[in-house]
């Protein structure tokens, strides 16, 4: 009893309380000036790009919900858009409260509305995160080949306070600090693996279950499809992220490695926090800070930063928990009816 609630604290309360104190050091870190700046950028602040990432978000649901249908299809069922959007959604929606338990809440809720069996469309939904793990995974690649340094003089400069990008050299000692730490758990996680059945049987699931998403691509009927609708989820996420850039004057010629790595961080505060919350704004904000801090100063940068960081966490939040909540209430309970 006692490791379930450890496990749940873990899981949910730890994130939770880690975004609350990133929203309090974030505000906290800016003079009166800079919240000055920052809610005069929420007010300035061109929403009509706003909207436009907003519909961009819905392309990304839309066709993600098309392409769950080509992969139920070759398994032999026939499903509904609007149930598996629905699905989605409310998935999504736990994942605000409890991290990663949305998957199994999508499959549940899809065997209330279709019959489903659960461990049938979750197979599904596994092998579809694996998918987007290689998407993601591409996007971080290119990521690090476009602003490499870019990175390493973020991380000192987050450490020195000062966001204004210039040449250093005095990102060696973290480079080589970094590349210790990577080896030394490299070197650590070998050792388990050969070790440890109970961790090598989870890495090897995992690789299973990655190798499994990609090769089901090849088993749905229309693999091309398969493949677009991956395509365009991808790249409206992309444009989610860019076009708020364009709602600030001081963002918007922002330059296109800033855009990739400013996503991979949001993409990472996601993971840290439930929904990103506190972990996404402050990450993008920092990278917002970065870029444009030899223009704008390290104190205006940071506000500026921080407000782009909020206007997209909001928007996007905001828009997937009423969608979410939206969805149930709308999904029906089909299944449960016929077999009362």
């Amino acid at each position: 009893m006692l490791k379930k609630y450890l496990l749940l604290f873990v899981k949910t309360v730890l994130p939770l309380l880690l975004g609350v104190y990133l929203i309090w050091h974030s505000f906290s870190s800016l003079s009166d000036e800079g919240l000055k700046i920052f809610y005069n950028k929420l007010s300035e602040a061109n929403y009509f790009w706003i909207v436009l990432s907003i519909i961009f978000s819905l392309v990304a649901l839309f066709s993600r919900a098309y392409r769950w249908d080509l992969a139920l299809d070759p398994i032999g069922y026939k499903t509904k858009f609007w149930h598996r959007y629905h699905a989605i959604m409310i998935g999504y929606l736990i994942n605000y409260t409890i991290p990663r338990a949305g998957e199994a809440s999508r499959a549940a809720m899809f065997y209330k509305s279709e019959g489903v069996p659960f461990a049938t469309s979750f197979g599904t939904i596994v092998a579809e995160r694996a998918v987007d793990f290689i998407c993601l995974c591409l996007i971080g690649l290119l990521t690090v080949f476009l602003a490499y340094d870019d990175f390493f003089m973020l991380l000192n400069q987050v450490q020195a306070f000062d966001f204004g990008p210039k040449t250093s050299t005095s990102d060696f000692s973290l480079k080589s600090i970094l590349t210790i730490v990577l080896i030394i758990t490299g070197v650590t996680v070998i050792i388990f693996f050969f070790k440890n059945n109970k961790f090598r049987n989870k890495v090897l699931e995992f690789v299973k279950n990655v190798f499994a998403g990609l090769l089901s691509i090849f088993k749905v009927k229309s693999p091309s499809k398969y493949l677009l609708h991956t395509v365009i989820i991808w790249l409206a996420y992309l444009l989610m992220f860019a076009l708020p850039f364009l709602s600030l004057k001081e963002t918007v010629d922002f330059p296109l490695k800033g855009y990739f790595l400013g996503f991979i961080a949001g993409s990472l505060g996601i993971i840290l926090t439930n929904g990103g919350i506190g972990s996404y704004p402050v990450l993008v904000g920092l990278v917002v800070a970065f870029y444009i801090g030899k223009d704008q100063g390290a104190d205006n940068a940071l506000a500026i930063g921080t407000a782009l960081g909020w206007i997209i966490w909001l928007s996007q939040t905001l828009v997937m928990i009423v969608l979410g909540l939206i969805s149930l209430a709308l999904l029906p309970n089909n299944f449960e009816k016929e077999n009362g």
